[in-house]
């Protein structure tokens, strides 16, 4: 492989902004893996957004690139895997698997879909020093016939859309909107765009605490409940940024509470195949079932406030941000019937019927 812009690149970032700013191009902001693909002729590799090679776990995009991307090109944009409810992270992370033949197997029954939004190079054409506006002219010109499962984000210079974008499109995976400066350049690993994501509170059941990185006597993360239709405690994320004086008090105060698995809405040995699926929900491995799972079951008896920005299917999709205690909530009350529920969009209608002409 021989490129202008070689591997590993890290990606353009962006910083997180209260409002959408004025002045800029605004895109939808997808949910799945930040990854930059280099073709070169039959030679096609995709970087992480930490810079590592994922191009074992994707086969079906691999030759996706290859018919669909010009034969030499740079491209940064989201893996994503999309289902009829919208993006689905949790299916996505499952992508990630060591065994070959498993890998095959996934590529599929749950095969992915690539977002473009930004191009790096293009035949012999360094473009990373040249003004946004113009890489995203070019982009939709090679992206202008490409076919599902690539595609083009949509982008837009109207604020007011971008708006409705942020409000509208939650329901199909989104968590936000992207702005862009138009003359700016590509450079990577550094915070030059803007995220504007939602933010949002709800009360949930702590049902058990992981022990910190620097061992037993204090708190890493609790662990979050809600309560489903059916009277089960769904496992929905964790909560983890405490002062270490907090985490330590924590630990102390959360042990008349302690239980044992027996006695836990989160037996494991009860678990049923499709949960052990997603071992890795509740803390523990995926690629090794019979792992510790490494937290300590708590009663589900205290009720804590969280801030959290959205939803992938059924958890938090980011680490949520403690709130406050609430002593007045019984912890049955905690449901899902608190969270909002934006409408679904399907990813093809977002990215035919968004794009620009």
């Amino acid at each position: 492989m021989k490129l202008p812009v070689m591997p590993p690149v890290a990606p353009m970032l962006a910083k997180l902004v209260p409002a959408i700013p004025p002045g800029a191009s605004y895109e939808p902001k997808w949910d799945g893996f930040r990854t930059v693909v280099f073709r070169d002729g039959d030679e096609v590799e995709l970087g992480s957004r930490n810079e590592r090679p994922m191009t074992r776990y994707f086969p079906e995009l691999v030759e996706a690139f290859r018919a669909e991307l010009p034969t030499r090109c740079v491209v940064d944009g989201e893996i994503v895997l999309a289902t009829p409810a919208g993006l689905d992270f949790g299916l996505l992370q499952l992508r990630l698997h060591p065994a070959a033949s498993r890998v095959r197997l996934l590529a599929e029954r749950t095969p992915a879909s690539f977002i473009a939004f930004d191009l790096l190079a293009l035949g012999d054409d360094d473009l990373t020093g040249r003004p946004f506006r113009q890489r995203r002219a070019l982009l939709e010109q090679i992206l202008r016939d490409a076919r599902p499962p690539v595609h083009l984000t949509p982008a837009t210079t109207d604020r007011e859309l971008a708006l409705r974008w942020f409000d509208q499109f939650e329901g199909a995976g989104l968590d936000g909107v992207v702005a862009k400066p138009l003359d700016g350049t590509y450079q990577p690993d550094k915070r030059v765009m803007f995220k504007i994501k939602h933010e949002r509170t709800a009360d949930c059941v702590v049902a058990g605490y992981r022990p910190h990185k620097s061992g037993p006597d204090a708190v890493g993360s609790l662990l979050l409940g809600l309560y489903q239709d059916d009277g089960s405690l769904a496992s929905v994320g964790v909560v983890g940024a405490f002062p270490m004086q907090e985490r330590r008090r924590l630990v102390t105060e959360l042990q008349p509470l302690v239980t044992t698995f027996d006695e836990h809405p989160w037996n494991w040995a009860r678990a049923p195949e499709e949960v052990r699926e997603r071992w890795s929900d509740f803390g523990g491995s995926r690629w090794n079932a019979g792992k510790d799972l490494s937290f300590t079951p708590l009663r589900p008896e205290r009720v804590v406030e969280v801030r959290y920005d959205h939803m992938a299917g059924t958890r938090f999709r980011h680490t949520a941000q403690f709130v406050r205690w609430r002593p007045d909530r019984a912890p049955r009350s905690c449901t899902f019937q608190q969270l909002e529920r934006p409408v679904t969009f399907a990813l093809n209608d977002i990215v035919a019927g968004l794009a620009p002409p």
